[in-house]
Formats: C-alpha cells, sequence, structure tokens
C-alpha cells in the first residue's frame, strides 16, 4: 500500500488498465454488431412501415394541396366575374360551370350546367370578364350548349375601334378567327382591338373579342382579311356568364331574296 500511495506502481497500473480497456472495447464492439445483426430485419420492418405511413401522408397532403388550389382558382375567376358584371351593370348575368366539350375535331362546342329551367334560352350570349365566348345553341332543362366563336359555323358581325369600320368575324376547322369583308380602302393594323358591332340582332355592342395579329390584302381581291387573337382562352374555360336579359333579333324574314 505504501508503495503504491507513493505511486511506484502507477507506470503499471496505466499499461494494466489500457490493456483492459482495449479489451473491453473488443468485446463491446463484438457484442454491438451482433445485436445490430440481430435487430436489423425488425428495425427494417419497422422503417418500411413508417417510410409507408409518410409516403400516405404525403399523398394525401399533395391532394390537398391540389384541392386548394383548384378552390383558390375557382375564387379568383369568380371574382373576377362578380368585378366585370358590376363593371356591366347594363347586363343581367347567370353564371354557370363548364361541364363537357364537343369531343369532335371539327366543332367548337362546351357544355355548360344551366338550361331552360335556369331562364337559358337560345341564342343568348355567353361572355367571360376577359371577352366574348359564343352563343348558346341548343338547351335542355339542366344543361346547354355554347357555340364559340371559333366554331366553323360561328359568324359575328364586329368593329375594329381603331379603323372605325365594320367586319364579319368567322372562326375555322383550326379554331382560328379571321376578319373577312373589310373594304379595301380601311387601314388596318395589328394591334387593332376587336369589339362587338351590335349589327344583326346576335351580339349586344362592345363586347372585347381580341386583337388584329395579322393582315392580308391583295390588290385583286375586293376585300382585306386578318387574323385575330381572342382574349378568351378557349381551353381553359371553366366558368362563364351567360348574357339573360339580351334578346336576339332575327332579321332574316326583314333580308330580301336572290
Amino acid at each position: 500500500m505504501a508503495l503504491a500511495l507513493g505511486g511506484y506502481f502507477s507506470s503499471g497500473s496505466n499499461i494494466f488498465t489500457s490493456s483492459l480497456i482495449g479489451v473491453q472495447s473488443w468485446f463491446s464492439a463484438r457484442f454491438v454488431a451482433v445485436q445490430d445483426f440481430l435487430t436489423a430485419p425488425r428495425d427494417m420492418a419497422s422503417l418500411q412501415q413508417r417510410n409507408a405511413e409518410l409516403e400516405g401522408e404525403v399523398s394525401e397532403l399533395q391532394s390537398q394541396v391540389i384541392q386548394l388550389q383548384q378552390a383558390v382558382g375557382e375564387t379568383q375567376i369568380l371574382a373576377a366575374l362578380v368585378d366585370f358584371s358590376r363593371a356591366n351593370p347594363e347586363n343581367t348575368y347567370k353564371a354557370a360551370a363548364v361541364i363537357g366539350r364537343d369531343p369532335s375535331p371539327f366543332l367548337q362546342y362546351v357544355i355548360i350546367n344551366r338550361g331552360s329551367n335556369d331562364g337559358i334560352k337560345r341564342g343568348m350570349p355567353v361572355v367571360t370578364n376577359q371577352g366574348l365566348v359564343g352563343r348558346v345553341d341548343a338547351v335542355i332543362a339542366d344543361a346547354a350548349r355554347v357555340q364559340l366563336i371559333t366554331d366553323t359555323a360561328s359568324s359575328v358581325n364586329v368593329r375594329l375601334q381603331n379603323a372605325k369600320a365594320d367586319a364579319s368575324l368567322i372562326g375555322s376547322v383550326t379554331g382560328d378567327v379571321t376578319l373577312d369583308l373589310i373594304p379595301q380602302d380601311i387601314s388596318l393594323q395589328v394591334g387593332d382591338l376587336v369589339l362587338t358591332s351590335g349589327l344583326g340582332g346576335g351580339y349586344p355592342p362592345d363586347l372585347i373579342i381580341g386583337q388584329v395579329i395579322n393582315v392580308r390584302t391583295r390588290d385583286f381581291d375586293l376585300f382585306q382579311q386578318a387574323t385575330v387573337q381572342p382574349v378568351v382562352d378557349f381551353n381553359r374555360l371553366q366558368i362563364v356568364l351567360v348574357i339573360v336579359n339580351f334578346k336576339p333579333v332575327d332579321f332574316s324574314p326583314l333580308v330580301p331574296l336572290p
């Protein structure tokens, strides 16, 4: 004890302690490795189950995000339509959702969820907050078919705001809309705004349609032609407004027969 208290055994004690720690570390590392090997399958199964639970939660959250985005988009559209109706109080509107499209590539129609039970009648104009969409072509009790201005059978009497001239807007199989019957002496420019003229009784006046993006003039033609870019994106129509207080006028009995 005296020698130990005097520190004469310190070097030997350190060597013994270091050896003991090394042995303990070796056995501890082997024990942990064996323990991990035995518990790994159970931990793997637990991790796989937890991963599946997390993937399910992520899918549910993604679905909720999509639903919220759709709700926000519909709310923004409705707010824009409300602002439009307030800015144009001369008309009475009925909001309708687009619930279908004509599958034929040669016809440009959409189906809305409003019909005769809601006061919808054939010939009523259909708009959005951006501009003219078309007009009601056929009606049943709870739905109606809307002919778009891009349809080949569509013809709209329009006026060019800057050129102070009238023309006819027609659709096409490709969905493009063109201006026809423009006199050669009219100075037509790219960017001219196109609006409904109200002539013919089919549409109320001053509904925005689009802008001229291309002008075709040939000396031997009687009239000019122009391509119009509509302000409405017809591929993304979701909610529209039907002008229910407008009554179209049929002028055909007044047109003399050839």
